[in-house]
Formats: C-alpha cells, structure tokens, sequence
C-alpha cells in the first residue's frame, strides 16, 4: 500500500515539474515574444516609481500582454532595482524584454517634450515641441520670443510654464549659422535653465562658437556649453584644413575661418556656398578686392548689436581694417561664426571664371564674369527691389 502511495506521489510530483516547468517556458516566450503594440508610444516613468506601476501603465497602454510577467522578467534579469525616470520611446512590437532594457539602461530621454532655444543671427525663440511617437516627428506646442507678449498678453506661455516643471523635459539650445560670438554669449542669457555668465573678458574669439544643437541639462553651466561650442568648433577647423586644396589664396586654418565666415554672411543657400567661395579665391588670386558688404557692418557694429539700416558712404569709404572697399586682401578676423558647410566650400571652392554676384530676388544669386554682365544683374536686382 505503502509503495503504491509513494509511486502515486512521485508520479504527481513529476506532474507538477513538468507543469511548472511549461508554464515558465510559456512565460519566458511570453517575455522575449514581440509585444502587441502596432504603433509607438511614449512612456513616461516618474522619479520614485517602481515596476509595479510601469507594468500596470503599459499593460494599460495595450504595450504587453501581461504586467506579472513583465515584472517577473524584471525580478529574474536582476533589473527592478535599475528603473529609471524619464520619458522613453517604446516602438511598436517591442518585446517586454526589450521594454525593460529600455527603462533600465539610463541615458537622455528618448521622447516626450523637447524646449529648444534657437538662438539665430537676429533674434531668439524658445520652441516647445513634443515627439509623435508614430510619427518619430516633434509637434511644435508653443514658440514665442523672452521678454515679449504674446497674443494673450503672457510673456512666458502657460505651455510652457507646465514643461518647465516637469522632470522629463529635456532642453537644446541651437545656435544658427552666422551669428556673432556677441549675439549667442548675450542670447545665452535668455536661456533660463543655464547658469552663470560669460564676463566679458573670457569671450571667445570671433568664429569659434561652432553653430549646432546642443542638448543641456537643467542646471547646466554657461561656461561648459560656451567651452563645448568652442572644441567642437576647434575640431572642425583642423580635420576640415587637413582636407584643403592646394593652390589656395589662404594659407592658414584662421584664414580659412575668415573666409568661411564671409561666405557664411554672404549666402544661407548650401548650393551656392562653393560658388560664393569661388568669387572671393578668383579675387584673391588676381588681386581684386572683396567688396564685400558683410565684413563693412561687422568694422561698424563691431559684431555687437544690429546696424538696421543700409551702408552710408562714409562707411563705405572708410579705413576700417574690415572694410573690404578699401583693404587689400581678408580683413584681419572672421565676422561671425560659420558652419560646415561654409569652412569646407572655404578650402575646396568650385572651378568658376565669376568675379562678381549680386542678389537675384529668389533668394541666390546671379554670377557673372565681366563688368558688363555684373552691371546688368545689378540692374535687374534693382528693379526687383523697386516692385517690392
């Protein structure tokens, strides 16, 4: 009798193995199987929360099939204790394997709401955009300018009042190509979740805050943005001069920046930043001055502030070293801080006979070679001017 229970027994116990082990088997492809999303979310995981309510959100979401097992997964994987706050993009299908890794692995937020500080040649505007997770577009939710009111009377909007608060916001500042050393150090101070200044004996010099996107924290220093700007700047110059072209009219990288920033202040078309360059090397090489209105302003203003108005005579005639009316050659520093594409059409310009460009009211320019054509380009810009 005594055996016959013990058989019964280990049968029901091998039973019970085979059992627990399918239905962790089931579970552990339930884990690591695609998930039931069919479109990408935005997950948002609050600082002090925990598994528990992260599995009940996506479970809610329609994200996974099952919030234990997703918790189960987490407790097994030795990750429940990694969660991390932010806002995480969850793509469709995404397993709930790949789900904890991506709330547990750190980093900047991947999704969610976004405030941009654009800082451009003539002003600055504070965007706030959110990420459409299907999309993988930002949707713009407010924009407007510090210090000005908006149409409701508000300087700062309500909108962007309720993202400044939240955790998972995250910030960039863009600065534009073109502007001045002057104008980002002054638009930085418009940019309220940076801190400290830039006193005006540690500016840097004129040219070298590389124009770019750059994500900050909340809290962050100028003076590491600034000194960020400033290698990346540095970088491009030396691996962009490693790559010139022989037979340049400039013969080291600060001329090269020069130029680069002339060409910067001369056209915003990237299809034309190498013809641009051509004019001014074709100059160089027969001796012929720049005449180049941008470097004028910059001997006016200095790189601060804006002139608002057309050239007068005098400046045009003047003996500023960066009135390149008169100067023989690349005035003496750059005017503003170029791009790229504006450092590399520095060293590399196209093969052009063209001496001389003038607007052509699309927005480009029309190039010429002689006097005469030039002459007549110059003269259609200026009845397109008139009709305007």
């Amino acid at each position: 009798m005594w055996r016959s229970i013990a058989s019964n027994a280990l049968t029901l116990f091998i039973f019970v193995l085979i059992a627990v082990a399918g239905v962790i088997g089931w579970g552990k492809n339930q884990y690591t199987a695609d998930g039931p999303l069919s479109e990408a979310i935005c997950l948002r995981v609050l600082s002090g929360s925990n598994f528990t309510r992260v599995s009940d959100d996506l479970y809610s979401q329609g994200a996974v099939t099952s919030a234990s097992i997703l918790r189960m997964g987490a407790k097994y994987s030795e990750k429940t204790s990694q969660l991390k706050a932010g806002a995480f993009l969850i793509p469709d299908g995404a397993s709930m394997d790949e789900i904890v890794d991506i709330v547990t692995r750190g980093g900047a937020s991947s999704c969610g709401t976004e405030v941009v500080y654009r800082i451009g040649v003539n002003r600055t505007q504070v965007q706030v955009r959110e990420l459409d997770p299907a999309t993988q577009a930002y949707v713009e939710t407010a924009e407007f300018q510090p210090g000005e009111a908006g149409d409701e009377g508000d300087v700062i909007p309500a909108a962007f009042m309720a993202v400044r608060s939240a955790a998972d916001t995250r910030y960039r500042v863009l600065i534009a190509e073109g502007t001045t050393v002057w104008r980002v150090v002054e638009s930085l101070k418009d940019v309220d979740v940076l801190q400290g200044s830039v006193e005006a004996d540690e500016m840097p010099a004129e040219g070298m805050l590389a124009p770019d996107s750059y994500e900050v924290l909340d809290g962050s220093d100028v003076d590491d943005l600034i000194a960020r700007m400033v290698s990346a700047q540095e970088a491009r110059i030396a691996a962009i001069w490693a790559k010139r072209s022989d037979d340049l009219p400039i013969s080291t990288p600060e001329e090269m920046l020069t130029l680069a920033s002339i060409i910067e202040k001369e056209t915003g078309i990237a299809d034309e930043r190498r013809q641009v360059a051509s004019v001014f090397v074709n100059r160089l090489n027969q001796g012929m001055r720049l005449q180049t209105d941008p470097t004028v302003i910059y001997g006016v203003t200095n790189g601060v502030g804006y002139l608002g108005r057309g050239l007068r005579q005098s400046e045009l005639q003047s003996d500023s070293p960066y009135n390149t009316y008169v100067i023989s050659g690349l005035p003496p520093a750059p005017i503003a801080n170029p791009g790229v594409a504006s450092l590399e059409a520095a060293v590399d310009p196209d093969t052009t006979p063209f001496i001389f460009f003038v607007a052509d009211g699309t927005g480009g320019h029309a190039f010429a070679v002689t006097l005469a054509e030039h002459n007549a380009n110059v003269a259609k810009w200026r009845r397109i001017e008139a009709d305007q």
